[in-house]
């Protein structure tokens, strides 16, 4: 479990394919803190650490979660938003993240708002997903709130801090990022799936 509130960044040193499975090894300045079989979300992806080496690591992603995310487009270099897993007792300063992306969406529009920034991202209602008007959202890992929820598309407002401390200031028109949409709101879309 993850609270979506984003500890550090790490870069992307190197990808290998083995089979259907991705080795991503990570640069990172937490790696002296993480040991083997730790979980850490990457851009909102819970992976779990499988070697450690002096500044860097290396996770594994699978056939699934290439298909249900944007890592099959990560690329050496890249940077990614880290968070490791929250301790029982710690504040939930963001909400309660799984690691677990439902789906990918697309950046589609960027506005600077007077030293803030608007984003505005679409992604695929078919998979049944919904978003909620002041609700919780998680983009790249990122606890945000959703503001101008429509069918498919919605918007969040960033802080100067947060596009500092995350990949977001790396984004432009056509990003694709990971989406895991609130517990709340996955169940009410569940139900309304049921019942229609």
């Amino acid at each position: 479990m993850f609270t979506g509130i984003i500890e550090t960044l790490g870069r992307i040193h190197e990808i290998q394919k083995d089979q259907n499975n991705l080795h991503i090894t990570v640069d990172s300045s937490i790696t002296h803190e993480l040991k083997i079989d730790q979980s850490v979300s990457h851009n909102g992806i819970c992976l779990t650490v499988v070697a450690i080496k002096d500044s860097l690591y290396t996770v594994t992603a699978i056939d699934e979660t290439i298909l249900k995310t944007n890592i099959g487009d990560w690329k050496t270099g890249d940077i990614v938003n880290l968070e490791r897993g929250m301790k029982l007792g710690d504040r939930l300063d963001g909400h309660i993240v799984q690691g677990h992306v439902d789906q990918t969406g697309t950046c589609i529009k960027i506005e600077e708002a007077n030293g803030s920034w608007n984003y505005t991202f679409e992604y695929d209602k078919t998979l049944n997903n919904i978003t909620i008007e002041k609700g919780s959202i998680t983009v790249n890992g990122v606890s945000l709130t959703v503001v101008n929820s429509k069918t498919n598309e919605f918007s969040v407002s960033i802080i100067p801090y947060t596009y500092e401390h995350t990949n977001f200031k790396d984004f432009k028109v056509g990003t694709k990022i990971n989406l895991e949409f609130d517990v709340v709101g996955k169940y009410i879309s569940r139900l309304y799936s049921i019942n229609k």
